[in-house]
């Protein structure tokens, strides 16, 4: 137990021993602590290794593991060890014998089976005896079964009104529980109003000379659930607010929650369905819509209550809905004025059309779904799976002769909307053909062959079919060269303009019809696989279809130049500036944007097609801007359209527009509309522009420059300062999170914790296929063998926050995670002790500062704390979170719990015993709580729960201090300037001897004995040193008496050596401490374990054949096992040298 509990230490940060993947490190170890967990360690004893249980249990549960050893059932009690008679051997051994003589031997297989088999007989036996001894028996009474309590689940059960502070009168618990701490805190902290701007303040508008910070949230959709990418967006956001906050900026987190037009609609949609066997067109519009609001109003805050719970510090009172009357005002109004401009246009272009949905949909809605040959797809309303990723290649036939060009197409259906045939103008096979025409197979339609550059002439024939309805590149062809747009997919994807018997069919049972009337006509030539990217909505499933519709448009032209030039200008900062090239690629080589949806929900168009009930004026087409107006209200539009027709307004009928608004729309006006624009609100005057925009680089161009292209066109200012754009998180394979691999993870789970069976669950109420749920169960098994540990939000948001390193995606480990709960429970139990030594009469300085009667110690940790302030500070205005997580981490438990808080115990100790160190204990207990509450400041931002907890607990510097930690000030660099290089010098050194020390008693065994050490220096100037620090050497390394000796001062016999520096040796008195004769024995014995061991591996590394032989990494594996056998064997010699001179 003693070696598990030293690897459980290890493992506590850790999945693996070494890196991010099983290594053959982690597979050596697994084997060796195989035998102890099948057969030794019980429940209980599992219990006080939980590092290692994770990651021997994580271990077996990989694919390699399983496959050589299968599943492996972990001990539950230990069995009693029967030694077997030596007559039932001896039978045994006849037996076996005697089975020889009948025939052939048995193989040692046989012999196995054979045992297994009288194993089993004999459990069976045993079961059948225990069986019919219950039987004789009379029934027991049954013992009530006591309540199990999960270990280290702690909750807070003194009763708090929601709104009222948290009791903390009440000693701490034992140990940290994120249940108990978490409880209680946030309606409070929401009650007091620390997340508003105006708190502390008599307005917002007075003038504040920290500044103001302002950021609104990414609004999610109304209709989703919590994610990891959430939960990442949403620990940098509030970090960032909080560390604001506590600098004493006017600060102001805004939520607010997107109505998601097609998703809210799809899910709306299929409860009908579900529930009332009813269709939107059953209802009709307006109760439809209806039915949305009332599905919003009582599921759609569901993701707020999440927010809350990740410890969000936004302003709730100005929470915002884009479907709201403020924002839907917001959002007419930008149409108008644009349209108004001409920025906002009608236009008849091919858009990206989802026949499930009826809707035009965005290019973030469209996945593309990579196939690298043949597959079958499933496409919603077909029973038969389809076939893509293939190449179907015919040929038309050229008019007037009896050649033919050759054409591919990976969708043949659309040759029905046919109209030219392309070649390139260098192309020598097809010169010939100038001015010619081919004839399409199924109607009387003659298309010329004509002479495009776009056509790639080492592809295929070099001849391409060009179908300008149904294809992005071909459309571009079609108006270069003023051909027939032929549209044959209605608005369900059935075939229209076509000739029979293709007419009305659906799309893809007119791709297997198509394809054999070619072959009947002899046309067909042939097909094969092709690799190629579907288009699939993300909504509906659907294959995504190009189709021509009038819509409207925005032209970015000159908006995509504003924002390129704001970021060239450097008016705008993009972090990290590895995203300046997408964004410069996007802005310079911006496409007009396609604003119209065919959905119900959403902010319907605020545009009148006009109809003029006069003569002299003609009939417009519906693609015909002229002929549509936009207005605040029919009465409005009327008048425009009566103006510009120059008739009287009873002459004019309108229609308006049944189409919606893209989400993005209102989106890309949120930073402003938010705050009542385009009336003058204070919120719009304080906090429009924004300071930041945090949000993931995936939607840089949806969100982002919609947002700045808006900004800049209808206020004329940059939304924002700065963007930060935080990494993608995966799983801690690097694999993107995905439902069908089993990895998506709620955080709420990771949070409270998740059984392996409730995690199996989740899959079974997902949409998955049953072979998609089988893979995602095996690879959450693999993942998470004992499912979720409880880690807590503090837990959560620190280890997002460590892992968000600029520049790269986010590998997440949810075990690593865990590490940061261990954490924060080495943080609870130091605030803990402090507080017991610090003792019920302590009252603080009134202001952190020297005193000049600190001693080493002190100074030392408060140069250590005066550096974690200043890194602190760094990496928030650096937007480097690992810079924060790692240097607030190491202050607290390398130098304040594992150095400072063991060093200075001695001092308390002394102080009870001795009145003269009164004062020294005094001047350590000031040093100590100004560590505790910088500290927890510090760490406030990060962790804002636990820091609370800990820190209503501490005694305060003022009766007026703030009520929260949240409002506190954050530590600043001119307050706490005390770092001394000098002093950390020293304690670097003083602690290279303390290890050095332990390395020596850990060599020798000496868990619990002390022992003089002899140190021996170079010069008067390190034994100075060492006498200064004497008493933190003594108490860190456990030593019995710290002797400095000087260069020309003999070291006692019977001292075990090593050197810790150039300055200085450590001799470790050892005499009389250990049984000698016993040591040399065993050193003995492991001398001859290791000549044996290298005399093998130089006789294997000799051999004639070896470097031909063995490859290259097994041969550089076997020098440096013989470099560290020579080392080894060397320390060993050594030992038993010093040993010997004792003897």
């Amino acid at each position: 137990m003693r070696v598990l509990k030293v690897l459980d230490h290890t493992l506590a940060p850790r999945t693996y021993l070494v890196g991010e993947s099983l290594t053959l490190a982690d597979m050596a170890v697994a084997a060796a602590v195989l035998l102890p967990f099948k057969y030794a360690l019980e429940p209980s004893d599992r219990k006080a290794v939980t590092n290692v249980t994770r990651w021997f249990t994580t271990c077996i549960n990989q694919p390699q593991f399983l496959k050589a050893l299968g599943e492996i059932a972990l001990c539950e009690k230990v069995g009693p060890v029967t030694p077997t008679p030596k007559g039932a051997n001896v039978t045994a051994s006849v037996d076996s014998n005697n089975s020889t003589e009948n025939g052939p031997p048995k193989t040692e297989a046989q012999l196995k089976k054979e045992a297994k088999k009288r194993e089993k007989l004999e459990k069976f036996q045993q079961k059948k005896e225990m069986e019919a001894k219950k039987k004789t028996q009379p029934p027991a009474e049954k013992k009530a079964k006591p309540e199990k309590k999960e270990l280290g689940v702690i909750t807070y059960n003194i009763p708090t009104p929601p709104g009222e502070k948290k009791d903390v009168i009440g000693a701490l618990p034992d140990s940290y529980s994120p249940q108990y701490v978490e409880a209680a805190w946030y309606p409070w902290w929401e009650k007091q109003g620390f997340f508003k701007p105006e708190y502390g303040r008599k307005s917002i508008s007075e003038p504040n000379p920290h500044g103001i910070f302002m950021m609104c949230i990414p609004p999610p959709n109304v209709t989703g659930s919590l994610h990891l990418g959430h939960a990442l967006t949403n620990a940098i956001q509030d970090c960032l607010t909080r560390w604001h906050r506590m600098r004493g900026e006017t600060t102001l987190w805004n939520p607010g929650c997107d109505h998601a037009g097609i998703a809210t609609q799809v899910v709306v949609e299929k409860k009908l369905k579900r529930e009332r066997g009813l269709t939107r067109h059953d209802l009709g519009r307006e109760n439809f819509i209806q039915e949305v609001w009332k599905w919003k109003n009582e599921k759609g805050d569901r993701i707020y209550h999440q927010l809350k719970k990740l410890g969000s510090s936004l302003d709730w009172d100005r929470a915002c809905f884009t479907m709201d009357q403020k924002l839907s005002y917001a959002v007419q109004e930008a149409f108008i004025r644009m349209h108004d401009e001409e920025v906002i246009y009608r236009s008849k272009r091919l858009v990206n059309w989802s026949c499930t949905l009826n809707s035009a949909i965005s290019d973030i809605e469209v996945d593309k779904k990579e196939l690298t040959c043949r597959t079958l797809l499933p496409v919603p309303g077909y029973k038969e799976k389809v076939e893509f990723g293939v190449l179907v290649s015919f040929a038309y036939k050229v008019e007037g002769s009896d050649e033919e060009v050759i054409v591919a197409t990976t969708r043949i259906e659309t040759m029905l909307g046919d109209t030219a045939v392309a070649v390139h103008p260098a192309d020598p096979r097809y010169q010939h053909l100038k001015g010619k025409t081919v004839l399409h197979p199924f109607c009387e339609r003659k298309m010329p062959i004509v002479f495009d550059d776009f056509v790639d002439m080492n592809f295929g024939t070099g001849a391409v079919k060009i179908t300008p309805a149904h294809d992005h590149n071909d459309y571009e062809v079609g108006e270069r060269h003023n051909l027939a747009f032929i549209n044959i997919l209605d608005e369900n994807g059935l075939l229209i303009n076509v000739p029979p018997p293709f007419l009305g069919m659906k799309r893809f049972e007119a791709r297997t019809a198509v394809l054999q009337a070619l072959k009947d006509r002899g046309q067909f030539k042939e097909i094969k696989d092709n690799p190629m990217v579907v288009p699939v909505c993300s909504r509906s499933k659907d294959i995504v279809e190009p189709l021509l519709k009038p819509q409207w448009y925005v032209n970015c032209t000159d908006m995509g130049k504003q924002a390129a030039d704001a970021v060239r200008e450097g008016r705008l900062k993009i972090i990290p500036d590895h995203h300046l090239k997408t964004w410069f690629n996007w802005m310079d080589n911006i496409r007009d944007w396609c604003i119209s949806r065919q959905l119900w929900w959403g902010h319907r168009i605020p545009a009148y097609f006009v109809t003029v009930n006069d003569p002299a004026v003609k009939p417009g087409e519906d693609m015909d801007g002229h002929y549509w107006v936009s207005g605040r209200s029919e009465e409005e539009a009327k008048e425009k359209a009566a103006k510009r027709f120059n008739v009287s307004v009873e002459k004019i009928s309108l229609r308006q527009d049944e189409d919606v608004l893209d989400t993005w729309f209102s989106s890309g006006i949120f930073p402003f509309s938010i705050f009542g624009w385009p009336n003058e609100t204070q919120d719009l005057n304080v906090f429009y522009p924004g300071t930041l925009l945090e949000t993931g680089h995936d939607i840089l161009f949806f969100w982002v420059a919609r947002m700045v292209m808006m900004g800049l066109k209808l206020t004329g200012k940059l939304p924002f300062k700065e963007v930060y754009l935080h990494a993608v998180v995966r799983d801690a394979h690097g694999r993107k999170m995905s439902k069908s691999l089993g990895n998506v993870i709620d955080p709420l789970d990771v949070i409270t914790g998740i059984s392996l069976e409730g995690l199996h669950a989740q899959l079974m109420d997902s949409n998955l296929d049953p072979v998609e749920v089988e893979k995602a169960k095996q690879g959450q098994k693999s993942d998470y063998p004992n499912g979720i540990p409880e880690c807590g939000t503090d837990a959560l948001r620190f280890a997002l926050c460590a892992y968000t390193s600029q520049g790269r995606d986010i590998n997440l480990d949810v075990n690593r995670i865990l590490g940061y709960r261990h954490f924060c429970n080495k943080l609870w139990n130091a605030v803990k002790f402090a507080m017991k030594t610090l003792g019920d009469s302590f009252v603080p300085s009134e202001k952190a500062q020297l005193s000049g009667e600190e001693s080493a110690s002190d100074r030392w940790i408060l140069s250590r704390l005066s550096v974690a302030v200043a890194l602190c500070d760094a990496g928030f205005k650096a937007y480097d979170f690992p810079a924060i997580t790692t240097s607030v981490y190491n202050f607290w438990l390398y130098e304040l719990c594992d150095v400072y808080l063991e060093s200075v115990k001695p001092v308390f100790i002394k102080a009870d015993e001795d009145g003269a160190t009164q004062r020294q204990a005094e001047v350590c207990r000031q040093t100590l709580y100004t560590c505790l509450d910088v500290g927890l400041r510090l760490l406030s931002p990060l962790m804002p729960f636990v820091t609370e907890e800990l820190y209503q607990r501490l005694p305060r510097r003022k009766p007026a201090d703030p009520p929260s930690i949240g409002v506190t000030s954050y530590p600043d660099t001119t307050e706490f300037c005390w770092n001394s290089e000098e002093v950390d010098r020293e304690m670097e050194f003083i602690m290279t001897v303390v290890k050095t020390i332990r390395s020596l008693r850990a060599d020798y065994n000496l868990t619990k004995t002390r022992a003089d050490c002899y140190l021996h220096c170079i010069d008067a100037a390190t034994v100075s040193l060492v006498q200064k620090y004497s008493l933190q050497i003594q108490t860190l390394s456990y030593s019995q008496a710290v002797i400095p000796l000087t260069a020309n001062q003999l070291v006692p016999d019977g001292c075990a050596v090593a050197i810790a520096s150039d300055r200085c040796t450590v001799n470790l008195m050892l005499k009389g401490l250990i049984d000698v004769e016993k040591e040399v024995t065993k050193l003995m014995t492991k001398k001859g374990d290791l000549e044996k061991q290298m005399e093998k591996l130089r006789e294997k590394m000799t051999k004639t054949d070896y470097k031909e032989k063995v490859p290259a990494k097994v041969q550089e594996q076997d020098a440096e096992k013989l470099r560290q056998s020579q080392i080894e064997l060397e320390k060993v010699n050594e030992a038993i040298k010093n040993f010997r001179k004792m003897m």
